[in-house]
């Protein structure tokens, strides 16, 4: 690190509760969350963004002319190397950890862990923060709660009745959303209750399991498995008294300034 860089530093506190000191504002941003890669796209970070994953694929135009650091799961250390970042945005649950730890010896890596609303808000405020960008985050996060609360609203409005819903994230073996997790929080924003609120995280389940629970609802995500309709029609001959529905994944799993585009979404779905 250069000695203007160094006198210009600022230390932040990631979502772990680490410290790290990066130039300020930065100039060399990597992304490794396809989410915060859009999110810093929409603060007007064109420039400053050197580097995002293969899976950051919003806004197209711009992602498309990057250059790819590899996958969430897999980065290419070495092509971060030559793009010599002063800031590195990761995230606990969708990267790798021995490879974030490889990382953290020779960058600055802030890691995001985002379970409810209130992580991801705290997220996108340190991230405006950190990025020079803060009255610009402030307005985008008071503008997210306000249509999530409004969404909301409707939602009481239309109905009353309870929405017991599954989340299958992956079929072969069948994997469902659990609690402890940021689509558990955006299922209940949605207007659904998730019936295997008691299983923690992402739990491994049968089909003889998922009509014990009795779902009026099978939500089938278009990732990280990429459900289709024929998978709608077969989950639909097997639960002929449960609505079964293609649900866009991004909607439910995708933190940051995506997040406007959710609730005018759920309104949809539910209706």
């Amino acid at each position: 690190m250069t000695s203007d860089k160094i006198a210009s530093a600022k230390n932040f506190y990631d979502q772990l509760g680490r410290e790290i000191r990066i130039p300020f504002p930065p100039r060399r941003i990597i992304s490794l969350v396809p989410s915060q890669t859009e999110l810093l796209y929409d603060l007007g970070l064109d420039q400053e963004i050197v580097g995002i994953t293969k899976f950051c694929i919003h806004p197209h135009d711009k992602c498309k002319t990057k250059a790819k650091v590899g996958g969430t799961k897999n980065i290419n250390i070495n092509k971060i190397n030559i793009l010599v970042p002063d800031l590195i945005i990761a995230n606990k649950e969708e990267n790798d950890e021995l490879q974030i730890k490889e990382l953290i010896k020779s960058y600055p890596v802030w890691i995001s862990d985002i379970k409810t609303l209130n992580d991801a808000y705290r997220m996108m405020e340190t991230v405006g923060e950190m990025v020079n960008r803060k009255d610009k985050m402030i307005a985008l996060v008071e503008q997210i709660k306000l249509e999530i609360l409004n969404n909301q609203a409707l939602q009481k409005e239309s109905t009353s009745d309870v929405r017991n819903a599954v989340y299958l994230i992956w079929r072969h073996p069948y994997i469902v959303v659990g609690n402890d997790t940021f689509i558990n929080t955006m299922v209940e924003v949605a207007g659904f209750t998730n019936v295997f609120i008691d299983k923690i995280r992402y739990p491994e389940i049968t089909i003889d399991q998922l009509k014990e629970r009795s779902p009026h609802y099978i939500l089938l995500s278009s990732e990280p498995f990429p459900f289709k309709e024929k998978h709608q029609v077969e989950f639909q001959a097997e639960f002929p008294d449960s609505k079964v529905l293609l649900v866009d994944g991004e909607m439910f799993s995708w933190y940051g300034s995506h997040l406007l585009k959710a609730p005018s979404y759920f309104s949809t779905l539910r209706n």
